[in-house]
């Protein structure tokens, strides 16, 4: 645990403090609920109800900067994962009866742009390569029991996704790549690179290339923003694709059958509908209306879409969107943020466990 003094300094509400734990704690009871981080150089956690409002800032005790990656918010098993890119940590947040706490700061051996949880580990990319750490009840281990180098490592990389006995990385460069994992999770060995991705003549260095992923067992499901494409890929190829007419997916997220992707210049989402081999668009534009900003990280889960846009980067503003979502996949608003200085990164839909 980390000392009560810090946790009173990384917890504040926007506005109101008072009665923060009473609300968290309804929101477990009652609903999931939604984090994002600020990505700023004082990186915080910032926690949202269903309906956009701010319930509860955390520090993560790093610093953010991360930027052009997915993944880089994630929630297992009552645990909730941040990259801090700038100061090359993990930090782990636990869902309590009381609400949010930090446990843990984990080191990396590299900046930190997207994580992934198994049962077992957490596989964490970097700028150049990718490591596991073993989780142990909820404890993550600090120490990597393996790390590996990307096959380009030229700090394209976007976004690590967890598959049956492999992890998945994509790179900007236009690769998508897996590591086999020993029988304990623990990554093993130099990459495979994926068949079949197609060309990226004429696109600008790391420009719309192999973006975000959604996996489901041995299946993983990757944006190539170049092509509008979301392939699927199995046993290290591309076996199938499916199109929309929008333009540039470069992150997706997995609901059930259904899978958004945010559809970055188009500024909205589409929705596919996935079943074995198949993935079929079922509304290219899948939102009640666009965003304000260009659509980046999305998430879904627990009948809830979320989505984060911005404009002007770093100096910029963001927005965070929230959806309810029917059993058709169908989306209608729920709740916006206001707005939030900077370029707010990753996020995640926190299932209610009470």
């Amino acid at each position: 645990m980390i000392p009560s003094r810090i946790r009173k300094k990384s917890i504040h509400l926007a506005g109101i403090l008072a009665s923060f734990v009473g609300a968290v704690s309804a929101v477990q009871a009652a609903d999931p609920f939604v984090v994002t981080a600020s990505n700023a150089t004082a990186n915080q956690l910032l926690v949202f109800s269903p309906s956009g409002k701010l319930l509860q800032t955390l520090s993560t005790n790093g610093a953010g900067g991360a930027t052009g990656n997915a993944g880089g918010v994630q929630t297992s098993n009552g645990l909730i994962a941040v990259v801090n890119f700038g100061s090359q940590s993990v930090s782990i947040f636990q869902v309590g009866n009381n609400g949010l706490s930090l446990t843990q700061v984990v080191p990396t051996v590299a900046n930190p742009v997207s994580i992934a949880f198994s049962d077992d580990h957490l596989y964490i990319l970097g700028a150049t390569q990718v490591e596991s750490h073993a989780i142990v009840g909820n404890y993550i281990s600090a120490t990597a029991d393996g790390a590996s180098r990307l096959l380009v490592g030229d700090g394209s990389a976007a976004q690590v996704g967890f598959l049956d006995q492999q992890i998945i990385v994509s790179e900007k460069s236009n690769v998508i790549e897996t590591f086999d994992l020993l029988h304990d999770g623990a990554i093993s060995g130099n990459p495979t690179l994926v068949a079949g991705i197609p060309s990226d003549a004429g696109i600008a260095v790391n420009g719309n290339e192999p973006f975000g992923m959604a996996t489901s067992g041995k299946d993983a499901y990757v944006t190539i923003a170049h092509k509008n494409q979301l392939a699927l890929v199995r046993a290290d190829a591309i076996v199938d694709s499916g199109f929309t007419t929008e333009n540039a997916p470069c992150w997706a997220s997995l609901t059930g059958s259904y899978i958004f992707t945010s559809n970055t210049a188009s500024k909205d989402l589409s929705r596919f509908v996935v079943h074995g081999r198949n993935i079929i668009l079922d509304a290219a534009v899948a939102t009640p209306q666009n965003f304000a900003g260009n659509v980046t990280d999305n998430a879904s889960g627990s009948g809830l879409v979320a989505a984060i846009d911005g404009s002007g980067g770093f100096t910029g503003t963001s927005h965070l969107t929230i959806f309810n979502m029917d059993g058709d996949g169908n989306l209608t608003n729920a709740g916006i943020s206001g707005v939030i200085p900077g370029a707010i990164n990753g996020v995640a839909i926190v299932p209610s466990r009470f």
